[in-house]
Parts: structure tokens; C-alpha cells; sequence
């Protein structure tokens, strides 16, 4: 059944069922936020054949990818997710069931962190577009900024990198990691199918710095690529980094099915990992990394120099720049 055959109003009543009924219905949500907190927003578009298609996603992961994505920049803000609207661009010739499963997609992701889809808008388009604006909320004090990191901070990963771009690349290749283990080659595609946005750190973050009685913390997500956030990050902040490729957590079932180096590459520039990427003092960076777990590590330190380096502690390569324009570019 084509969207045609139902009409507009045909459609936001299937729609409808996928919004929280007790704020759905007039014509803008109405959002209350604590005094003691600031109102964080954020908005993502996707658009058919530029972040997603049917070959690597199919409607109910993209959807997945499209939630998660927007509370990803959440929780790189320090920020608790609130609520979502999402705009819905389609065509007449769009199958209504492709629709009904990108909402679930997006359903199931934002139920994990219990936030509610309150409103939206659909019109006609020859190209099915997303825009997905998500409303979060922090605590004034503990805004997690770009521009706030300082020279000698640890820089952190809060788990692996180039796990997406591995599953990608098994996605538009069936060819590539026949060698893989099913549940290997699995937990490669699922990396960039379902990315899983690291709000369950924040907790750990506000509690080794409450402990510690300061609030000092720079930082943002890696969905660009791990090498781009560190470069955002330190441009922001007015200061320089060297970063350890030893360091750099990266799944080792990688290393079984690309060379060392395109391992690297995918885990700075391959993008979609959506971790996040936090600048701190080290002590307070080494136990936040001993909490995580799971892939988390140090992966270098900020400097007073400008120069944004990846280095070799076994001296065995040169010092390289990290460039901004290596990962995803629209232009």
C-alpha cells in the first residue's frame, strides 16, 4: 500500500500511534523544564541515498541510526533527553510499511532512554528526507562545552572506533570478512546498524567530578570520526594534542581482516561510532576510564602547542597531523 492510497491524514493517524497521545493533538508541544536546568537543542536532516538507503539499513535501522544520532549530541552536551519531533519528508509512492518501520526503528531506540515523540510534520517530497529536532536538559553547571578544555587534560574515547566503518563495509561488500565468525561479522554490521548514543556515561562523569568538587570537562561525539572530534574539540578550546595511535581503541576482530593502517584509518576518519570524546584533568580521566570500561582509553593529552598530532610512542612512525576533512564531508 502506497502512502498515496491513505492520504495525508491517513498517514499522521498511523503516525500518531508512535507519539506520546498525552501531548500530541494541538498545534506545538508544550515541554516544562526544571528552573535549575537549561533547555538543550539539537536537529539532524537525513536524506534517502546520503545517510541511509534500503542496501545498509533498510527503513527500521535507519530510523534506529536517526534517533540515535540526535541523542548522541545530547549526551555530548552533558544532557538528559526529553523529548523529539520529527519532520517527514515522502514521497505519494512510498510504501506505508516503509514508513510504519522507520518509526519503529526510531520508537525502539528512544524507548530505551524514555523519551517520547511529541509532535512533527509531513509533507510531499520526491526524496524521503528526516529532520529530527531532540530537546534534552541539563543542569546548568554541567554544560559539556567544546571550548572548555586545558593544556595537560587527557583525552578519552568511551569505546572502540571503526567498528561502524567495518560494518559498513561488510554491508556493501558480502565479499569482504568472509573469514569472519557469524557472530563476529554480526557484531560488526549491528556497530553501524544500531548504534547505542553513550548518555548511560554521563552518570559516571557527574559522579568522579562532583567527587572531586570541580566541574572541568571539554567535549563532544565522535559521530564524524574520532580525529574530528579531537580537532573541534582542541580548535575550540585555543589549545594543541598528541595522540597516541598505540592508544586508539580499536576492535581487535579489525585486525583480522584489514591491515593495521586501514584499521587506524577507519577507527580516526570512518565516523558513525558515536562515542563520545571527553577532555579532562588525567586523574580524573583515568578513573573515569577505569568505570567505563568496555573499550574506553586515554588515548592522548592536550598541549599548549597548536600542533593536533598523532604520534608513535614506539618511535617507529612520524608525528602526522590529524585533519578535520578526512572524515564525512557533505561538500
Amino acid at each position: 500500500m502506497k502512502i498515496k492510497e491513505i492520504g495525508e491524514q491517513g498517514l499522521l493517524t498511523i503516525l500518531q500511534r508512535f507519539c506520546a497521545a498525552e501531548i500530541v493533538g494541538d498545534d506545538a508541544a508544550v515541554i516544562a523544564v526544571p528552573a535549575d536546568r537549561s533547555l538543550v537543542i539539537t536537529t539532524d536532516m537525513l536524506v534517502d541515498g546520503v545517510h541511509f538507503s534500503d542496501r545498509t539499513t533498510g527503513p527500521y535501522y535507519a530510523g534506529w541510526r536517526a534517533a540515535a544520532a540526535n541523542l548522541s549530541d545530547l549526551a555530548a552536551m552533558g544532557a538528559t533527553p526529553v523529548a523529539v519531533t520529527v519532520a517527514l519528508a515522502v514521497s505519494a509512492d512510498t510504501a506505508v510499511d516503509w514508513v510504519e518501520e522507520f518509526y519503529r526503528g526510531m520508537t525502539a531506540c528512544l524507548e530505551v532512554y524514555h523519551t517520547p515523540i511529541v509532535g512533527g510534520d509531513v509533507v510531499r517530497s520526491p526524496v524521503v528526507t528526516v529532520a529530527i529536532t531532540a530537546f534534552g536538559q541539563v543542569e546548568c553547571d554541567r554544560t559539556i562545552c567544546r571550548s572548555n578544555a586545558r593544556s595537560n587534560w587527557a583525552i578519552v574515547a568511551t569505546g572502540v572506533h571503526g567498528a561502524s566503518r567495518a560494518g559498513l563495509e561488510l554491508l556493501l561488500n558480502p565479499e569482504f570478512g568472509l573469514n569472519l565468525e557469524k557472530g563476529d561479522r554480526t557484531s560488526l554490521i549491528l556497530a553501524h546498524q544500531r548504534p547505542k548514543p553513550r548518555l548511560d556515561v554521563l552518570p559516571v562523569v557527574w559522579e568522579i567530578l562532583d567527587a572531586a568538587g570541580e566541574f572541568s570537562i571539554a567535549g563532544m561525539d565522535s559521530s564524524d570520526g574520532l580525529a574530528d572530534a579531537i580537532v573541534q574539540v582542541c580548535r575550540a578550546s585555543g589549545v594543541g594534542a598528541k595522540v597516541d595511535r598505540a592508544q586508539i581503541p580499536i576492535p581487535p576482530i579489525l585486525r583480522e581482516i584489514v591491515s593495521t593502517e586501514t584499521a587506524l584509518d577507519w577507527a580516526l576518519y570512518g565516523g558513525e561510532d558515536f562515542e563520545l570524546v571527553l577532555f579532562l584533568p588525567i586523574a580524573h580521566a583515568k578513573l573515569l576510564v577505569d568505570r567505563i570500561g568496555d573499550g574506553a582509553a586515554i588515548v592522548g593529552i592536550t598541549t599548549e602547542s597548536n600542533d593536533i598530532l598523532l604520534s608513535d610512542s614506539s618511535g617507529i612512525c612520524p608525528d602526522v597531523g590529524l585533519k578535520i576533512d578526512r572524515g564525512f564531508q557533505h561538500f
